[in-house]
């Protein structure tokens, strides 16, 4: 007797096609055996198939066929051979009939009733296609109908028959037309009713093989391509692991054009520039170049009476705010082409420290800890306000309408101004200092008070994990998502440390030393994957990516400054 595997026990022969089954076991067997003794347990009985079917796949015939001899085992079950077989030539008649033989294999009726259906479909159409049209008609009234199933596409189908012609049949119905092509189409679907042991899913060890792949994949702590693993490309013989070297962890350049502490840095949504505010008053922009993974001054917005502690681009990438620390009242709109700037205050008591703009980029909310919460348009105007909401951090979510805002109760709450609905989303035990979301709107990277950095799902209201590492204190220190999948989180550190964590591990990746005091913010480019960015209370900002960007002479900056460099240490085993 055959085991549910498609082999035959060696030494058991049998003279039955038939399918019979014995205490729940199937017996598919062929009437053949090895004759060898050899003995193979259920796991490398499904190994000789699964190299029996890539054996075929690739043309090399003999070979399968004396690796099924040898090992008694056989790939499909000669009535699930006879199917296809039948279903690839068209022979409606005889695949039908080799379906009702399979039947005790098909543990649902409903499964029956599907591929029957998906048969008489192919039927249908092919008739049609060949200008049968009584033939087809015969097959759509007393074939499909009586089935019962799937009344709606039955009566789509008989919508087919006023087709002019074969080619608009093909293009109404999205079908391959008569031919191998949409027969081997059906019987993909067909197959997916059939147990395993009765027929191979198609090129089933292919797809394991790109399963391994994708797994490698999301294990390796340095994956940062937006380019898959190929299997025609990659290794079977090694596990994938990419380079560290090509991470963004080496100094590329350190920049001194600030004279003060760097509160603050943002690229813009495209990627092409980065803005950095200071202490100085002044906020810095950069132009990107992704080619030398260097920063040169595009330029410098001079003028914020209390320092720059905060910014946000607008989606256009011209236009950014800038907010100032506790004591600032003002925020300020820059256009950064033209350099316009317009001043938005409602009243001296405001603490105005926050921002961020709707994804339209036509409207903005900004807010403060003495309570006040406002939306405004593009000219300042205060479109709605919230009374009495104290917030430290704001984002706008992707639907347009909702704003999350952190808060002196430790909280992230949403507000919709327009319906002036609001509810808790999280909440935690100490301080929230700082927070961002990544691209897809559902995580929440949280900088909490003398606890580091916690991720929530802003979904399930859940915290997914906190991260060890970071030095976390009193000061603002923010973090970051990064890496072309946004597997990665970065922060700065008040011990002059800048940390990198996979977004699965609670332990950093990779420890980044160079500056020399507090790190108050870390910027990972959206678009150019390998540049990342660190502003620091020594003034300065440092510009990290792959080891071959490294220039030959140390480390550069914009004023030729070639001291402090940057090094790096792996804390991965």
């Amino acid at each position: 007797m055959q085991d549910s595997n498609g082999c035959i026990q060696n030494g058991t022969p049998s003279s039955s096609n038939s399918i019979a089954t014995e205490n729940g076991h199937l017996d598919i067997s062929n009437g053949s055996s090895s004759g060898d003794g050899v003995q193979l347990d259920r796991t490398k009985q499904e190994i000789v198939r699964l190299i029996g079917q890539y054996l075929k796949n690739e043309g090399l015939t003999r070979t399968a066929e004396l690796l099924i001899s040898e090992s008694g085992c056989r790939l499909d079950h000669p009535a699930a051979v006879k199917f296809k077989h039948h279903i690839l030539d068209g022979d409606w008649s005889k695949a039908y009939h080799d379906l009702q033989e399979l039947q005790p294999l098909i543990t649902s009726s409903q499964s029956m009733v599907e591929m029957k259906f998906s048969i008489l479909e192919q039927k249908y159409l092919e008739f049609l296609e060949d200008g049968k049209v009584l033939d087809a008609l015969n097959v759509l009234r007393n074939e499909l109908t009586p089935l019962q199933h799937n009344t709606s596409r039955v009566h789509q189908l008989s919508s087919y028959m006023m087709c002019s012609n074969a080619q608009e049949l093909m293009e109404r119905a999205n079908w391959e037309g008569k031919g191998l092509e949409s027969r081997t189409t059906l019987m993909n679907k067909l197959q997916t009713f059939l147990p395993p042991s009765v027929m191979l899913p198609p090129h089933r060890l292919n797809a394991l093989l790109s399963q391994a792949l994708e797994y490698q994949t999301i294990q390796c702590s340095y994956h940062n391509t937006s380019q898959g693993i190929a299997l025609q490309t990659a290794s079977l013989l090694t596990d994938h692991i990419c380079p560290k070297e090509d991470f963004p962890t080496h100094t590329i350049q350190v920049l001194n054009d600030h004279c003060d502490e760097v509160w603050y840095c943002q690229f813009s949504p495209d990627g092409t520039k980065l803005a950095t505010g200071s202490k100085d008053n002044n906020v810095i922009v950069w132009d990107v170049h992704p080619e030398t993974c260097t920063l040169s001054v595009k330029k410098i917005l001079e003028g914020h009476n209390y320092g720059v502690a905060y910014i946000s681009w607008c989606p256009d990438n011209v236009h950014l705010i800038a907010c100032g620390p506790e004591e600032s009242a003002e925020v300020w709109l820059w256009n950064i082409e033209n350099e316009k700037l317009l001043k938005i205050c409602q009243s001296q008591e405001d603490a105005l420290t926050c921002c961020s703009w709707h994804k339209s980029g036509k409207k903005f909310v900004v807010g403060g800890i003495r309570g006040h919460f406002y939306q405004c348009d593009m000219e300042g105007n205060i479109l709605e306000n919230w009374d009495g909401v104290r917030v430290n951090g704001l984002y706008c979510r992707k639907d347009g309408k909702t704003v999350l805002a952190s808060d002196t109760h430790h909280r992230i709450r949403s507000y919709v101004f327009e319906e002036s609905q609001d509810a808790d989303v999280l909440h935690e035990d100490r301080a929230i200092i700082s927070f961002t979301v990544d691209r897809n709107d559902r995580l929440c990277l949280l900088n909490i008070l003398t606890q580091g950095i916690h991720l929530w799902d802003l979904n399930y209201k859940c915290l997914i994990k906190k991260y060890r590492g970071v030095s976390q204190g009193h000061f603002n220190i923010h973090s970051t998502f990064g890496g072309v999948n946004q597997d990665f989180i970065a922060s700065g550190s008040e011990d002059s440390m800048v940390y990198i964590w996979h977004i699965k591990n609670e332990d950093p990746i990779a420890t980044l030393k160079g500056h020399t005091r507090s790190v108050n913010a870390v910027a990972w480019n959206p678009v150019f994957h390998h540049i990342m960015v660190s502003v620091s209370d020594d003034f300065t900002v440092r510009v990290w990516g792959p080891k071959k960007m490294v220039p030959k002479q140390t480390v550069s900056s914009s004023n030729n400054d070639s001291t402090n460099n940057g090094t790096w240490t792996d804390t991965v085993s």
